[in-house]
Parts: C-alpha cells; sequence; structure tokens
C-alpha cells in the first residue's frame, strides 16, 4: 500500500505474554510484527560467531521489558482497533498471564520513513554453522563456508532474529539431507524458504495467508537468486495437493496443534515437520498432540521463553 500511512502500536510487557500479544495483533489484521527483546539480543551476541545486529542503545534498555509492535493502517477503524488491542491486552492477568506493564503506546509513521527507520536495527548476523542473514543495505565479507541469505524483509515477519525463526534455521540445517522438497507454512518474509534452497531442497513451496508475507517472500527470492521456491498465497489444505520431505511451520502454538492432524498426509515416509514459535508453557502440549497423531519426537530445542519440535511420520 504505497504511500499510506501506518500506526505503529507498541505493546511493553514480559517474555511470557509475547505469544499471546502477537495473537490479539494480528487478530486485528496486522501487517508486519516486531518483537525488541533485550535477552535475545544478549544471548545471541555471546554465541561464538554471531554479531550485534542490535544498536548498543536498545540493550540499555530494561532487560525484563519485551516490545511487541504492530503496524495497521490508518482507516476509519483504527481507534476502534486500538481501543480493541487495550481492553484484549488487559485481560491478559485473567488468563494467568503475567502482561508486565501492559502499557500501549501509539504513533503514526508513513510507510516510507518505517521503511528507512527500522533498517538502522538490523546488520549482518550468523545462525548454526554456516547461515548469515545480511541485509541487502549491508555489506560482508563470507568467511570459508558461509551460506549468505540476502533479505530486504520490509513488513512481513522473519528477519532471523527471533529466537523462533532461529532454531527453525538450525534444525533445517540438520534435517535437510540430500535434495528433498520443502513446504514452509507460514512463510513471512521468505527466509525459512530461502534458506531451504540454499540448503539443498530440490523444490520449495512457501503458503501464506497474508499478500504482504507473500509479496516480500517473492522479493526477496528474487533478491536471493532462487529458483526452484514457489509462493503461494492461502491456506495449506487448499493450495498443496502433494507431499514434501521436509516441512518447517513457525506459527503459533494453537495453529501448530490445529495442523497435527493434517500433517502425516502431506509428509513423505519418513519426512520430518520442524514446528516452532511454541511458548515454552505450550510445548508439552504441542508434544502431546503431536504424539497422538503418530508422530515420532526427533528433537526439542528451546532458546528463551521459546521452543522448536522436530519430529518424523512413518518409522
Amino acid at each position: 500500500m504505497p504511500g499510506c500511512t501506518w500506526v505503529e502500536i507498541t505493546v511493553v510487557t514480559k517474555s511470557e505474554a509475547v505469544e499471546a500479544v502477537s495473537a490479539i495483533f494480528y487478530d486485528l489484521g496486522a501487517h508486519g510484527l516486531a518483537i525488541e527483546d533485550p535477552n535475545d539480543i544478549i544471548e545471541s551476541s555471546m554465541r561464538p560467531g554471531s554479531w550485534d545486529y542490535i544498536d548498543s542503545e536498545f540493550l540499555l534498555k530494561n532487560k525484563d521489558e519485551v516490545r511487541v509492535k504492530c503496524y495497521l493502517v490508518k482507516d476509519s477503524k483504527i481507534n476502534e482497533k486500538i481501543k480493541a488491542a487495550r481492553e484484549a491486552v488487559m485481560k491478559l492477568d485473567e488468563y494467568g498471564i503475567d502482561k508486565g506493564k501492559g502499557e500501549i503506546l501509539t504513533k503514526e509513521v508513513k510507510e516510507e520513513d518505517w521503511a528507512n527507520e527500522w533498517k538502522q536495527y538490523y546488520k549482518p548476523f550468523k545462525i548454526g554453522k554456516h547461515i548469515v542473514i545480511k541485509p541487502v543495505w549491508e555489506s560482508y565479507t563470507p568467511e570459508d563456508g558461509d551460506i549468505i541469505i540476502e533479505m530486504d524483509p520490509g513488513m512481513a515477519f522473519g528477519t532471523g532474529g527471533h529466537e523462533t525463526t532461529r532454531m527453525c534455521i538450525e534444525l533445517l540445517e540438520e534435517y535437510i539431507k540430500g535434495n528433498p522438497e520443502v513446504f514452509d507454512i507460514g512463510c513471512g518474509s521468505g527466509i525459512l524458504s530461502i534458506v531451504s534452497s540454499k540448503l539443498g531442497a530440490s523444490k520449495v513451496t512457501g503458503i501464506d495467508i497474508d499478500s504482504v508475507a507473500v509479496e516480500s517472500s517473492k522479493r526477496n527470492i528474487e533478491i536471493s537468486g532462487a529458483e526452484n521456491i514457489e509462493i503461494l498465497q492461502g491456506n495449506l489444505l487448499d493450495m498443496v495437493h502433494k507431499k514434501a520431505d521436509v516441512i518447517v511451520a513457525n506459527l503459533l502454538a494453537d495453529v501448530i496443534i490445529k495442523l497435527c492432524p493434517e500433517m502425516p498426509g502431506y509428509l513423505n515416509d519418513r519426512g520430518v515437520f520442524i514446528a516452532s514459535g511454541i511458548i515454552s508453557e505450550s510445548l508439552d502440549n504441542v508434544l502431546r498432540v503431536l504424539r497422538c497423531n503418530d508422530f515420532k519426537i526427533l528433537k526439542v530445542e528451546r532458546q528463551g521463553e521459546w521452543a522448536a519440535i522436530a519430529s518424523t511420520v512413518g518409522e
């Protein structure tokens, strides 16, 4: 939506409320979501082979506070949506979720200003053994074995910095073997589709219901030069009528749980289902549902308040 004005809504909260706040934003029709967690950055910067990708000023913020931001088009319903967000955040305590301050901040942002403002925080950084995420406007001298992923994520989720995306990439590095076919459910910026292609997938199909994500994925795929990725807009069950060797889904726990009964029908024998976006409190429930649907758990990764699972069928 070139030239339009957006409203940035920020909720100052705690890590355990990130998933719930994200769900509130998505229910309101958010275009783009950003999670600023100082603990993520501190942890990442301490890892061998990693680089700081947020300015030092960000690290000085209260490390117990997480800021979840979304972007809504400024239209005739924007005040109603802001009010709905406030009410939903205030009710989190009733569900046993510690919202922390629960403070809500709003400001208007013109799209061209937003697009340039956030870029100052996004620098090259390394994930796993070989993957380096590099924004197109930054320079980087590769080391031996580096696989460079150039990104211009725009307003779609998935820069690679958040724990959920990072764990997906690490698991893709481990489980993409040979030349598998890969499905990327909720492809966002396209980062996991591109990583899959660069790791050797023969064919990648990325799917997202959001038009902004689809446009962002296609733009990043063009930047990456990958020619074996197809991006579809819609629902997996409606859009795809074949099977894959690896399915990756970086979504919310509730969505993953709903997908679990359908996944065996979309995986080849001994195929791997990588699920992330799971807040720690929901991990046991997701594991239970996976096992109830005949999945064998291969690996569980945990980073901060988040978890990711690799599982398989047919063994």
